[in-house]
């Protein structure tokens, strides 16, 4: 069961100007993924565009298939890697990957990556897939689907460990951001002068003030369950919904796969997982009955994952509607604690965001923000083909 989640309702001519505002905005960002994507599919040569460029998106078929497969662990996500690029076609890739984020969101996708060497060193440089190197900022993966620019939908994705990045312009617009997954190990790491580098840290230490801050009666909805999962609920399914996913589906089918392949990927089973599940109507405590202070948090929080791309895109300034943030609800899972265990969830119409915090005592952060309604785009794309290539 998909969970399908109810547009709002056309409103004011106030929201008709902010709708014409976002189509605008919309444009200006699709107008600089072309060109950024453009860019790089020219300075490849035939081999490396074999494997860089992908089938324009379609409504349904392998290519599209393809197209909203996606996966946040170290394993082949699709596309052309920073290794099989020059450092030049490596720097129009990041320009591309630029493009889709605000500076905040840049900064943090380029410091992710950069973990791969701080987790190389916290296990040894022992770890041994069965490649040269496992923990490798090299084993990121650019794919460009279709043709950028012009009138004919194209989209693009890019992805490694922790990372997964996708992207649809149709009619000229970004019109879909999500699945848009960051996640960190180590979630904090030691800088000099007793600093610490968590580029998740805002994401964890909002949410923990929040729950925390809630009425005894109201934490009692909220936390759902007293341990945490594993890994988000939804895992990296295609589509948003009840649906129990296997550890498995986080690979593509090849030599390694994880240990214990066929259990959930939230290692919850019976009335635990039952508890924990995602249903059509969201679990745990609404903002509606939050008050003035907790809203605001509440807000915060929503802007750690919704401000990872350019304002234009963005559907932040939505939740300055009241109405809208009461309709948000906050669930818990874990200790609330720091530094232990622990997952949250918000989650609301066209809204699906999950955090957890569990593994390497809790020093490793999965973060990820969903459309349940139009991952990958695929209503607004079947909207586009209905519209131009009905018989």
């Amino acid at each position: 069961m998909a969970l399908r989640q109810e547009r709002p309702e056309p409103g004011s001519p106030r929201s008709t100007r902010d709708s014409a505002t976002a189509v605008d905005a919309g444009r200006e960002v699709a107008d600089r993924m072309a060109e950024a994507a453009a860019a790089w599919l020219d300075a490849l040569d035939a081999d490396q565009r074999e494997v860089g460029a992908g089938p324009a998106p379609g409504v349904d078929g392998e290519a599209e298939a393809e197209r909203t497969r996606w996966y946040y662990t170290p394993t082949d996500h699709g596309g052309l890697t920073f290794h099989q690029q020059r450092p030049a076609q490596q720097r129009l890739a990041m320009r591309l990957v630029a493009s889709g984020l605000s500076e905040a969101g840049y900064t943090t996708v380029a410091t992710v990556l950069g973990l791969e060497n701080v987790l190389d060193r916290v296990e040894g440089f022992s770890v041994n897939w069965g490649r040269e190197r496992t923990r490798d900022p090299g084993m990121y993966y650019l794919r460009v689907f279709g043709r950028p620019g012009g009138d004919l939908p194209w989209g693009w994705r890019f992805g490694g460990h922790h990372v997964s990045i996708n992207n649809l312009v149709v009619d000229g617009r970004v019109v879909a951001t999500t699945p848009c997954f960051l996640g960190a190990d180590p979630a904090a790491s030691p800088l000099l002068g007793g600093a610490a580098l968590r580029p998740l840290g805002t994401a964890e230490d909002l949410a923990r003030e929040l729950v925390r801050s809630l009425r005894p009666e109201a934490a009692r909805r909220a936390v759902l369950l007293s341990r945490a999962p594993n890994d988000v609920v939804a895992g990296n399914s295609a589509r948003v919904g009840d649906r129990v996913v296997k550890r498995a589906e986080l690979w593509r089918p090849g030599p390694h796969l994880p240990d214990r392949a066929e259990h959930p990927v939230t290692g919850l089973d019976g009335a635990d997982q039952r508890a924990l599940a995602l249903t059509p109507a969201p679990r745990g405590v609404p903002g509606a009955e939050l008050d003035a202070a907790q809203r605001e948090l509440l807000r915060a929080l929503l802007g750690t994952y919704l401000g990872r791309v350019p304002d234009g895109v963005s559907p932040l300034s939505r939740y300055d509607d009241p109405a809208a943030l009461d309709a948000v609800h906050l669930a818990w899972a874990g200790s609330t604690s720091a530094g232990e265990p622990h997952y949250y969830r918000l989650q609301g119409p066209r809204l699906l965001i999950e955090w957890t915090n569990v593994h390497r005592g809790a020093n490793h952060a999965h973060a990820v923000w969903r459309d349940p309604e139009t991952d990958f785009g695929g209503d607004v794309l079947a909207a586009h083909h209905a519209a131009h290539h009905a018989r």
